[in-house]
């Protein structure tokens, strides 16, 4: 991997990721831009006791361009984008409309690949690798910055989501706190190990190898299952077989493997409902430790894939429990769902 680092007309940090080490970058961003201004902040709720990043600025943000007027294409033909290169493998750059900056945390844009109409389940193995060798190299950046707490690296795919930019892209959110989701975790995983002595990731994937039923696929260096108490009605997650904190400790099996085993699931999620169904959107998220956390050597990685439709033409949505006191209910059982995954295996 070859990684070369740009600043964009405006400031911003634009890094290129190859997997030629003889690419050049050295196209020039040439829009008359103005530096980026934000309105970004933390809030703390005194009664949930969460943090809330309000960020007024974001409202000017892009929304659903058309395909010849993406920002995340290439700069080609005299339209000129946010990446000034004619073509690329990976680029990341600072957002230009974040929800968290300066010492609110650091926002980026990922993409995974120069072709528009692609999705992640199209790249090749050789792609997908580059990109977690881009979302390792980000998190181990990122780590460095004072004002950085987590780093989260996800994947938003589908209008269904609500993602505004059709192109395939992901992000990475360096928040200056740790998150309420970790912070569960991390007091579940406490719990365990006070009463029983054992690490709770460990027990977890153990049970899943185990019982089998809700099983979805398993490598020599993964694992994916639908969890026992699943909220959404397709949900997996992707544990390494050796447990690390994040995704800097991969060994060097681990991060070969994973290109095959990720590509496998996110090709199974678009045949889940049938042929001609249009394409299932899915949230796909790295949950990593936090930097700094008592314990952090304990916290297990993993990815959560999970798509909000339920069944052909209907999505899940949070009504009152779910959104009201955070209690799901899920109309799929996690059992069907991981065999209605283990059916549509390539």
């Amino acid at each position: 991997m070859k990684k070369t680092s740009i600043s964009l007309a405006d400031g911003r940090e634009l890094i290129y990721y190859d997997s030629r080490d003889d690419a050049v970058r050295a196209t020039v961003d040439r829009r008359p831009l103005d530096t980026v201004a934000t309105t970004a902040e933390i809030r703390r709720d005194p009664l949930l006791g969460d943090s809330v990043a309000i960020a007024s600025h974001r409202q000017a943000r892009t929304y659903h361009p058309p395909a010849d007027e993406c920002p995340l294409c290439p700069s080609r033909d005299g339209r000129l984008s946010e990446v000034p290169a004619a073509d690329y493998d990976v680029a990341v750059f600072e957002n230009r409309f974040p929800s968290l900056a300066g010492d609110a945390g650091r926002c980026e844009v990922v993409c995974f690949t120069s072709g528009h109409d692609a999705s992640f389940a199209d790249l090749t193995e050789e792609q997908a690798g580059l990109v977690l060798d881009a979302w390792t190299d980000r998190t181990a950046d990122l780590a460095e910055l004072p004002q950085v707490e987590q780093v989260f690296c996800f994947e938003n795919r589908g209008a269904e989501i609500g993602v505004t930019l059709g192109h395939p892209h992901g992000q990475i959110y360096g928040y200056p706190f740790v998150t309420p989701r970790t912070e569960l975790m991390l007091r579940s995983l406490a719990s365990h190990h006070e009463q029983t002595g054992r690490n709770l990731f460990d027990d977890v994937v153990a049970r899943e190898r185990e019982d089998g039923v809700r099983v979805v696929l398993e490598g020599e260096h993964w694992i994916a299952f639908v969890p026992y108490a699943a909220h959404w009605p397709y949900e997996v997650h992707l544990h390494p077989r050796r447990r690390v904190a994040d995704l800097r400790a991969l060994d060097d099996a681990a991060r070969a493997e994973f290109p095959r085993v990720y590509l496998e699931l996110l090709r199974r999620f678009d045949r889940i409902f049938g042929p001609g169904e249009p394409p299932t959107p899915y949230i796909a998220a790295w949950h990593q430790a936090p930097f700094r956390a008592e314990g952090r050597d304990a916290f297990g990685l993993h990815l959560e894939l999970f798509t909000i439709r339920r069944t052909s033409g209907k999505l899940k949505f949070l009504a009152g429990s779910e959104s009201g006191m955070s209690v799901f209910i899920n109309d799929v059982p996690p059992e069907a769902a991981a065999r209605r995954l283990r059916e549509v295996a390539s």
